[in-house]
């Protein structure tokens, strides 16, 4: 069942240990089928050494298990709020990774100082208020400060990124790292300057129209 999405899902999540986002089982990626509204997310305290395919849990947009038999992540309330609330989305990726959970701690959003970040996100990444694991309340935080980019930062918690696939949910999530690790380093020798907005328009959509392979 859900053959494709499966294999996605997993190379998401075997994605985070590669490239180093997560400790241990920490963390989690989750796709979801537009068609038929299902949701394959990683199983809970497993660790990506040890998972396979076959460990992922397929769950309904209410929470139910469809398929798996392992228990669903810790975080998967989040992700159902998320895809409920963000219907273009059909790819979620959460971290706890170093240097942008460094900001998330100091309730600092990382402001568009870096070419790259107008490349892959548009916009500021925004850090939430602190929210507690009860109810929606960290889905809520996360709709409230969300805007072009496809990450947002949890205060206290960590990172949440998004996309339309799991793989690109994979690569906002390294790319935050990324801009996080080079923000970190620029504070520590003064003030990044801040690019204006009308030239962050032209290097998003320089960016999001010709970077790569287009199709002929």
């Amino acid at each position: 069942m859900l053959d494709e999405l499966r294999i996605e899902v997993y190379k998401a999540n075997i994605g985070l240990s590669k490239y180093r986002l997560v400790t241990m089982s920490y963390g989690n990626a989750s796709g979801r089928d537009p068609k038929e509204n299902l949701i394959v997310i990683k199983p809970s305290g497993i660790n990506y050494d040890d998972m396979k395919v076959e460990d992922l849990v397929i769950i309904d947009m209410d929470g139910n298990v469809v398929e798996g038999r392992l228990n669903p992540s810790v975080d998967l309330p989040i992700h159902i709020y998320l895809y409920k609330n963000m219907t273009d989305v059909n790819g979620i990726v959460h971290t706890h990774s170093n240097y942008a959970t460094s900001f998330s701690a100091c309730g600092m959003s990382i402001p568009v100082c870096l070419t790259a970040i107008a490349d892959e996100f548009g916009d500021e990444i925004a850090c939430t208020e602190y929210a507690s694991n009860e109810g929606n309340n960290i889905g809520k935080a996360i709709i409230k400060v969300r805007n072009r980019a496809p990450a947002v930062l949890v205060r206290n918690h960590g990172v949440f990124t998004f996309n339309r696939t799991p793989f690109g949910a994979l690569k906002a999530a390294v790319m935050v790292e990324d801009v996080a690790k080079t923000y970190h380093l620029a504070l520590l020798k003064g003030k990044p300057d801040v690019i204006p907005h009308q030239e962050v328009e032209k290097w998003w959509t320089r960016y999001h129209t010709w970077y790569g392979q287009q199709n002929k």
